[in-house]
């Protein structure tokens, strides 16, 4: 069985993965990480080639075959759940964990990240982050198996919530 993680970016997905995989001796595994290596490109660039649709394809196909491994820690990239056969498959063969953070939390942690395109391309940042979580909390919160708060949490903190619940 795997443990997935999901969640808006600046959430704790890839710090608490690698902790948890640490602790637990499985791999982790980044479903965006594995895209850039596989595409050879920044996300960036892949957007800006190639447009969003794209990417969620690579996404799609990297969801499935991690879906189809077992023992993993899957960080998942924030728009994973956007497409419900990732979710599916995902869920198949593992617990899924909604990382929630406040909006000011997420741009504290991630306002200097200009390594990611926008989302909405003509909003203010706090303005993309809010209305990008408002339109993904629905499918983040059928999509998770459990929640879990990372607002004022320390990483082993949280990875110690994480280990009770599985």
């Amino acid at each position: 069985m795997n443990i997935v993680l999901i969640g808006y970016r600046g959430t704790g997905k890839s710090a608490v993965g690698r902790l948890l995989a640490a602790r637990l001796g499985r791999e982790l595994v980044s479903t965006d990480a594995e895209i850039v290596r596989r595409a050879q490109r920044t996300i960036q660039e892949i957007v800006t080639q190639q447009g969003w649709d794209y990417f969620r394809d690579l996404e799609s196909d990297i969801c499935r075959e991690f879906a189809g491994r077992d023992q993993l820690v899957i960080d998942t990239g924030g728009g994973a759940i956007l497409r419900a056969q990732n979710v599916e498959k995902l869920k198949k063969n593992g617990t899924v964990f909604w990382l929630t953070a406040s909006v000011e939390t997420i741009t504290k942690r991630i306002g200097s990240d200009d390594e990611r395109p926008s989302l909405t391309g003509t909003k203010s940042f706090v303005d993309e982050v809010q209305d990008v979580l408002r339109e993904r909390a629905p499918k983040y919160q059928t999509a998770a198996d459990h929640i879990i708060a990372t607002d004022n949490q320390s990483i082993n903190q949280l990875v110690e919530t994480l280990l009770r619940l599985v």
